[in-house]
């Protein structure tokens, strides 16, 4: 799903504006035991209630595509038969208002989420009847094309605030309010079937983790048996590893200062150009970089196959993973020094007299501590 898919979604997660009738949980403490679960009725939820349900729900649709919303494919076989497939469309099938399907999907939620605190599994079902929309954008709500029925997700911690005074307007005075468990933003949280290309996509699901650096294998194991792409973090730190690893000695500033400067240029056309489809970036187009700076093509080749291990053959990755495009840094084990990353060309390394050096163009204002410093320009070493 892109960005524009997601949003559209996500604009109807709202009393007024979906047909979702309940809201379902399940109340889980530490031991995974089910302190409670209930069925909430929207119609009957005061606007403030109602307001917060479907905020932690909406909360499951929100960050960044390929960071903390993942495509979940499902292969083939799995959409012909397969358990944990047959259990998510009788879910979406019986709008979760089955108590035995219910109660096993919370189950297995609860076999692979661990918290420090209890947390809490809301769950709700709607229909949406998508309207048409013209070449122009322009949407047409007496047009429908078809009718889009979701299952939306969300797991979220239950925090205990601490102990406070209360305004207790009865008597004009604060009083001990007592604890209160309150529930968090989610941690995590799904959405299935896909909504791809505004159409109902059975072999897809769209997979919510609010750390975009912690991986959810686990859970994804059990609700939809597939491998999940590497967390964000994760990606980044392979791909830095891999360049490290694979290019040796060739691992030069320069080399880095043309892959990120790329990365970032090809993140910033696409966001110009306005497509609605993410960015990827294959390893052919990063080998293709590396070698306009010259890493020879034995290292590049080892850039290919190294690549292929990290990340899967023919894995194309999301470039804003790998790189932070407003963030260029050189590191010590005693220095660190960041630079504009659109200046990163005032940064070159060198060696003299057999001491290698990094050297920064300092010729406008430097400062030091938040204090203006003179150069000498008269003080020129030999």
């Amino acid at each position: 799903m892109n960005e524009k898919e997601i949003g559209e979604i996500r604009r109807r997660v709202r009393r007024d504006r979906s047909n979702m009738t309940a809201i379902y949980g399940c109340y889980v403490n530490t031991q995974k035991e089910i302190i409670s679960s209930f069925k909430m009725s929207t119609g009957m939820m005061s606007e403030n209630e109602a307001e917060k349900y479907f905020g932690l729900l909406k909360r499951s649709l929100s960050g960044t595509v390929g960071k903390n919303l993942v495509d979940i494919t499902f292969r083939t076989a799995q959409v012909a038969d397969s358990p944990e497939h047959k259990l998510l469309m009788q879910l979406r099938e019986t709008r979760l208002q089955d108590d035995e399907l219910r109660l096993e999907f919370f189950k297995k939620i609860m076999e692979t989420v661990t918290f420090e605190e209890n947390y809490l599994i809301l769950a709700g079902c709607d229909s949406y009847d998508v309207p048409f929309k013209s070449k122009d954008g322009e949407s047409q709500q007496d047009a429908s094309e078809e009718v889009y029925t979701y299952i939306l997700c969300a797991v979220c911690p239950v925090k205990q605030t601490k102990a406070t005074l209360r305004y207790i307007p009865e008597d004009k005075e604060f009083h001990d309010g007592g604890m209160a468990q309150v529930a968090a933003a989610p941690e995590l949280g799904f959405l299935f079937p896909a909504f791809d290309s505004r159409s109902t996509n059975i072999y897809n699901a769209l997979f919510y983790a609010r750390d975009s650096k912690k991986s959810y294998q686990n859970v994804i194991d059990v609700l939809f048996n597939v491998q999940a792409p590497k967390p964000a973090g994760e990606q980044k730190k392979s791909f830095e590893a891999l360049l490290t690893t694979a290019l040796d000695d060739e691992c030069s500033l320069e080399v880095v200062q043309t892959v990120h400067d790329q990365l970032r240029q090809c993140i910033d056309m696409h966001k110009e150009s306005k497509v609605a489809e993410p960015l990827l970036i294959s390893k052919e187009q990063v080998a293709t970089a590396l070698k306009t700076c010259g890493v020879s093509e034995t290292h590049v080749a080892k850039f290919s196959v190294e690549y292929d291990e990290a990340f899967g053959n023919e894995a194309e990755l999301h470039p804003k993973n790998i790189i932070d495009k407003n963030r260029f840094e050189i590191k010590t084990p005693d220095v660190s020094i960041k630079v504009n990353p659109e200046r990163s060309d005032l940064i070159e390394t060198r060696v003299i007299g057999g001491v290698k050096y990094i050297l920064i163009c300092a010729d406008e204002n430097v400062e030091v501590n938040g204090v203006n410093i003179h150069i000498d320009e008269n003080k020129v070493e030999d």
